[in-house]
């Protein structure tokens, strides 16, 4: 049984808790950052009038950390008024000058400050001095915090009825959608974040931006017109993805309404119990691989000959309105297809000149929600498209190959540093475009490194991604491509390469998996890379990834013992560090 603990704290003391990276968000039933700017304001309007806010709740967690309950969105508008991330209605910014610790941070580049007018002197020290009610629960269990949260977000309307859902039951299928709309979103992260990490997968909108690292825009969701970008902030991706999910997991289609998907996030209910047994023996790893291979499919089709939305396609008549409903049963029978008939496409110029105006062709009223009517739409749109499949192989869908995976992985990568590099290839960036072998080599060392992050703990190796924007206008110049940009990073591909050393890309791909098997790499390791490593077409550009699986025990090469430190792999010679790498495999 928790204990509670009333704690009255200054914003000081937070914003202490906060650089010390002590407040800790988790995202199995946390949501994103979702307060609008003036919600915003009227926070810090409130604290420097000494007006009451409400109580935040933690859970104390090991090594002084607390778990964030409630308190999400005021906790973060504090610290990040603090770093000058907006202004009062007034026009005013917080004066980082006027505080040491909030000035230290961004002398050390932490963040920049926004010039412009600020609080005066006595303002900040209010400020900062102004005490909040925080309650502290210790020695709370998973299912406890759980249950908090769920009945603190019951009182009033607060959550979308998504995000009631999500926050409400935490299962296998609720799981599932959680961690492939997250994949799909291009928000993906491990569980725990700190706070600090929380702008890193929260959404800016297009008319509202906070300087948060998902661009409403640039989602799938949102790209193709399927949701509105503000749809993403209450989480109706999520609600589609349960849709689709539940339909193909439980072998019959949902009928699609509040009453269903509530049924299955019923903890015990029938609904519930029948999608919950469905899925231990379809496979959440399964399914979630069959959704992204489908979008991928789907994406396709779109991108081919003119680059279309999926909207403009769809519907006969310009419109702006979303089309969730339309999209899950598209998506359903682009599943039956490929997955349930174990057929590819053969002809995706001619699926998309089949698909246009769908509209006219399907019942997209408000009555075709019932499961029969939804199996008539179905039925349809694999009339339409099932002529241009043909046949195919038996095709393995775990290796992180869909551009659903490596968008994903690539926005991990800006998260989740010492788990990821990005190589953009292997020829120089200049005019004689020869193999620089310290790439290759460099590669390897990383390989190592991400293995000794410790016991349980994988990564993932992207070749054909620039980090930098310098050096994706350099391919551009010099190839004649054009860099797909994700998140701050850039796909440039491999194929460009592969094209100019006369290489088919497969290859190509053997170049690397020549490197890593004549390598001094473990043979635990090396084995485990080379099973995995898999070729993405990503686009026509051609991506590899190289995954890192995790290992019981420290990895060297050569006897030189390699970790990762942020995003740099460096050599360890110390003996206390060496010993420190070792305790992470006890």
């Amino acid at each position: 049984m928790a204990d509670f603990d009333s704690q009255p704290k200054s914003i000081q003391s937070i914003y202490g808790w906060y650089s010390e990276q002590k407040l800790l968000i988790n995202r199995r039933y946390q949501r994103k950052l979702v307060w609008t700017l003036e919600e915003k304001q009227k926070l810090i309007e409130s604290l420097l009038k000494k007006y009451p806010i409400p109580a935040i709740l933690l859970a104390e967690r090991e090594h002084g950390t607390y778990e964030v309950i409630d308190g999400l969105q005021r906790l973060h508008t504090i610290v990040s008024f603090i770093e000058t991330a907006f202004a009062t209605k007034g026009g005013e910014y917080f004066d980082v000058a006027q505080f040491v610790t909030a000035k230290n941070r961004a002398s050390s580049e932490i963040f920049s400050i926004t010039a412009g007018k600020v609080l005066s002197a006595s303002e900040v020290g209010a400020f900062l001095d102004y005490s909040t009610a925080i309650y502290v629960m210790r020695g709370a269990s998973d299912d406890e915090i759980d249950d908090v949260f769920s009945r603190i977000n019951t009182y009033g309307h607060r959550l979308s009825e998504q995000e009631r859902r999500q926050a409400g039951v935490q299962d296998e299928f609720s799981t599932l959608v959680r961690l492939l709309s997250c994949d799909i979103r291009g928000d993906a992260s491990n569980d725990i974040l700190t706070l600090e990490k929380m702008p890193s997968i929260s959404i800016d909108l297009p008319k509202t931006k906070h300087g948060y690292e998902v661009e409403a825009d640039q989602v799938f969701w949102v790209e193709h017109g399927i949701l509105r970008s503000t749809d993403l902030r209450d989480s109706m991706d999520e609600q589609c993805i349960a849709d689709i999910c539940g339909s193909i997991v439980g072998g019959q289609l949902l009928e699609r309404s509040k009453d269903a998907l509530d049924q299955i996030y019923e903890t015990a209910s029938p609904e519930n119990q029948r999608i919950i047994t469905a899925l231990d023996s379809y496979g959440a790893e399964r399914c979630s691989a069959e959704v992204k291979l489908c979008l991928d499919e789907i994406r396709s089709v779109c991108a081919d000959g003119s680059s279309s939305k999926l909207r403009n396609i769809l519907f006969s008549k310009r419109t702006t309105n979303p089309f969730p409903a339309l999209f899950a049963v598209l998506a359903i029978a682009f599943h039956e297809l490929l997955i349930g008939e174990n057929k590819k496409i053969a002809d995706y110029a001619s699926i998309k000149t089949a698909l246009s105006a769908l509209d006219k062709r399907i019942d997209t009223s408000r009555g075709s929600t019932s499961p029969e009517q939804r199996r008539k739409n179905i039925n349809t749109i694999k009339g339409l498209i099932g002529p241009y499949f043909v046949e195919s192989e038996a095709r393995e869908l775990y290796d992180d190959h869909t551009v659903t995976d490596i968008d994903a992985i690539i926005r991990r990568s800006e998260i989740e540093a010492p788990h990821y590099e990005l190589k953009q290839g292997i020829l120089r960036l200049e005019g004689s475009r020869k193999i620089d072998s310290d790439t290759l080599e460099a590669v390897i060392r990383t390989i190592s490194a991400i293995a000794n992050n410790g016991k349980g703990r994988a990564g993932t190796v992207l070749i054909g991604v620039a980090d930098r924007e310098a050096h994706a206008d350099r391919v551009r110049d010099l190839d004649g491509i054009e860099p797909r940009k994700v998140g701050r990073r850039y796909v440039v591909g491999i194929r460009r390469e592969a094209t100019i050393l006369k290489e088919l890309p497969e290859n190509y791909v053997a170049r690397w998996k020549n490197a890593i098997r004549s390598s001094s790499l473990p043979q635990a390791l090396k084995d485990g890379v080379l099973s995995s490593l898999a070729y993405s077409d990503y686009y026509g550009l051609g991506v590899i990834v190289i995954r890192v699986p995790p290992q019981r025990e420290p990895s060297t090469i050569g006897g030189k013992l390699y970790i990762r430190e942020v995003d740099e792999t460096v050599e360890v010679t110390e003996l206390t560090r060496i010993m420190e790498v070792t305790k992470r495999f006890n």
